[in-house]
């Protein structure tokens, strides 16, 4: 448990404080088509990809220059965690766009797996090519109508919502790789597909467990008290 009063104050963020955070957002919008994404890892990189990425780089740039980056601003937005303040447009884009990849690439990950230990065969390119932008788009209307945390219109519960959020992204992010690593190192069978698929849910499990219990970078409760900075 943390108490807001406890945190550190800064008015305005350092340079160096912004430009770590820039490339966090170039990699969830460059990731955002998803079956490029799965492209990327299954055959490398392509000139499309070069393309996209070029984009990626001069908007999020152009983002960053003006502050409309989360964590790229020039002074934190968020400075009381329960305060009743409007949350900003390119915040709620952001985090939604976020909450969206992390999600559709763990659920479409899982079915995948799931089908190939079921009918013997891997179709998870199919998978990502007919459902990735279907479920995408479902996540991004719920965060367009607020309800996913960090997204709300409000950013009074930001000291829990923040938990939820970056426990989610720490799960995803530690289970993706390894994955990705069985995939490369262990053969198409079900007996490995299913390997696989145990240590999937067992790595998003025990992470999002310790992001439960506070012991993951920003995933500590922080309760109402005087003043507090969010990223």
């Amino acid at each position: 448990m943390e108490l807001a009063s406890d945190r550190a104050i800064r008015a305005r963020n350092k340079v160096g404080y912004r430009l770590a955070h820039w490339p966090i957002w170039i990699f969830v919008f460059f990731i955002a088509p998803g079956p490029m994404t799965f492209a990327l890892f299954a055959h490398g990189f392509t000139r499309a990809m070069a393309a996209w990425m070029a984009a990626v780089l001069v908007g999020t740039g152009i983002a960053g220059l003006r502050g409309r980056l989360p964590g790229v601003e020039p002074s934190p937005y968020i400075i009381r965690f329960t305060e009743d303040r409007p949350n900003p447009l390119y915040r709620r884009v952001c985090y939604t766009l976020a909450w969206s990849e992390a999600i559709t690439f763990a659920v479409l990950n899982m079915a995948g797996l799931v089908t190939a230990i079921v009918t013997g065969r891997w179709w998870l390119r199919q998978i990502y090519e007919a459902a990735y932008f279907p479920l995408l788009a479902t996540i991004c209307a719920l965060g367009a109508l607020g309800w996913l945390p960090r997204v709300k219109a409000s950013t009074k519960g930001e000291g829990q919502e923040r938990r939820f959020f970056y426990g989610t992204v720490w799960a995803v992010t530690v289970a993706q790789p390894v994955l990705w690593l069985l995939w490369k190192l262990l053969p198409q069978t079900r007996g490995a597909d299913a390997f696989k698929l145990v240590a999937f849910l067992s790595v998003l499990a025990w992470v999002g467990n310790r992001a439960r219990l506070g012991l993951l970078p920003r995933t500590r409760p922080i309760i109402p008290g005087e003043l507090a900075v969010s990223d």
